[in-house]
């Protein structure tokens, strides 16, 4: 018996030993690769200053030099970055082709320097992934650590871009699966995100964290309670539209029988009429209207019109849609932060900017199915008053969102509702939803009862002589 339990826990040891060395490396180099991406990208958004030009005049020409770019030299680059990570782990065994890191990071920044409604941490993720597989593959790792490695670079990326180590190492273990954490990779990923997080750090990245305790005391409060629950509803809802535009347009630009590259230059054009529709605020990360309704001063928010979540979803697909390279999660924080603005106005009260936080974690709840990771980050970055409520509101936004996801590739483990029939197991995109059988009958046995009550009603009304 005691032989076994010393083989047990030798055995245990190395394995930790060997991913402790592992994913402090990992992360060390993914750490110091994005933080490269990052600084390029600061210094790309500060150049737009000695353009002669409004930037996103730009964007027609940009957007063409960037879908052929991906095309030429790595066409698993396209779209939002994170996607085809997830398809890479679950199609290919975390296999990711090494051309993929370079043409990301430039594509990622001739799409936001003009303007392109993109995010960074998709890039962040598919670099610290395609780190990890290029790694695992000139070692010769078996398909198993090569998965696990690449997964530890989805959450390394994450935490060096969100500056948020845990949630970030959380998002990368929880995204894959929805319903599931891989808990084999949960120490590897936590090791990874700190270790990349850390050198970014070192390296001169300063991360923004919000502290709501400027201006008011959040304390437990019934009718906040009920305030909240209703806010994830209506996250809920929000996260369902963002993921049906995106899906919905870049469907609809597919079956547009043009060039790729005509198509971008066209999609391009389109952008700069809705910036001059709409105005700018819309473009590029959108970094600053998040500060605004997230900070100390409420009024500076006040300019933010109550459909600022559907504008930036509507640039945001455009973007994606017509093969701008970039991530989607930073335009879902703006969605989350802004339509949370609108929805803590509309309710009236001291937490405008509360709510705005909640919507933040919330949409990328919803949209990402990563409820977990959600509330972490909203610790992370709002300090841990906000938990219970982040907590209250992620959940409810998740469920209402239902069975669908801005990672099509998603394999769907759970149904969010027993009335539901759901086949679990698939791809998210592929997966077929309809009512229970039981709940079938339910419904007609209700109908039913229904009906009779309405006869024998309007019998006792109108007696028979």
């Amino acid at each position: 018996m005691i032989h076994k339990h010393v083989t047990e826990q030798t055995a245990i040891f190395l394995s930790v030993s060997k991913w402790i060395f592992l994913s402090s490396l990992v992360g060390i180099i993914i750490g110091a690769i994005v933080t490269f991406f990052l600084k390029l990208l600061q210094y790309a958004e500060n150049g737009r200053v000695f353009l002669p030009f409004d930037y996103y005049l730009l964007l027609p020409f940009a957007l063409m030099l960037t879908v052929y770019i991906v095309k030429k030299y790595a066409p698993n680059a396209e779209g939002h970055g994170t996607e085809k990570v997830i398809e890479a782990v679950h199609k290919h065994s975390g296999k990711i082709d090494i051309a993929v890191i370079p043409v990301k990071l430039f594509a990622t920044i001739i799409t936001i320097f003009a303007g392109g409604s993109v995010g960074k941490e998709g890039p962040g993720a598919q670099i610290g992934a395609g780190v990890s597989s290029f790694i695992a593959t000139q070692f010769h790792f078996s398909k198993e650590d090569r998965k696990k490695l690449v997964i530890c670079g989805i959450s390394a990326g994450f935490a060096t871009v969100f500056g948020t180590p845990i949630a970030g190492a959380i998002f990368g273990v929880e995204v894959l699966i929805i319903g599931v954490i891989l808990y084999d990779v949960l120490l590897p990923s936590i090791i990874a995100g700190f270790a990349a997080f850390t050198t970014a750090q070192l390296l001169g990245i300063e991360y923004t964290y919000y502290d709501l305790h400027f201006y008011q005391s959040i304390t437990l409060d019934l009718s906040l309670i009920l305030k909240v629950i209703l806010a994830g509803l209506f996250f809920g809802m929000v996260s369902y539209v963002t993921v049906r535009s995106v899906s919905a347009v870049a469907k609809l630009i597919k079956k547009i029988p043009l060039h790729p590259l005509l198509i971008a230059f066209l999609g391009g054009v389109l952008l700069i009429i809705l910036t001059l529709i709409f105005g700018k605020q819309y473009l590029g990360l959108g970094m600053g209207t998040i500060k605004e309704v997230l900070g100390p001063f409420p009024l500076m928010s006040d300019n933010v019109p109550w459909y600022a979540f559907l504008a930036k979803t509507l640039f945001t697909s455009i973007t994606l849609g017509v093969g701008g390279s970039g991530g989607i999660i930073t335009p879902l924080f703006y969605i989350g932060a802004t339509s949370g603005h609108i929805f803590g106005q509309f309710v009236g009260g001291d937490y405008v900017v509360m709510f705005a936080a909640l919507g933040f974690v919330s949409v990328l709840a919803g949209a990402t199915n990563a409820p977990i990771a959600a509330i972490i980050m909203a610790v992370e970055l709002f300090g841990i008053d906000i938990a219970h409520y982040a907590a209250l509101s992620v959940v409810i936004s998740f469920l209402i969102t239902g069975h669908r996801s801005v990672y099509s590739s998603q394999i769907l483990a759970m149904k969010k509702s027993a009335m539901l029939n759901v086949k679990v197991g698939e791809d998210i995109e592929q997966t077929d939803i309809e009512l229970d059988d039981r709940e079938i009958g339910k419904i007609r046995n209700l109908k039913t009862r229904l009906e009779m009550r309405r006869l024998k009603m309007k019998e006792r009304k109108n007696p028979k002589k």
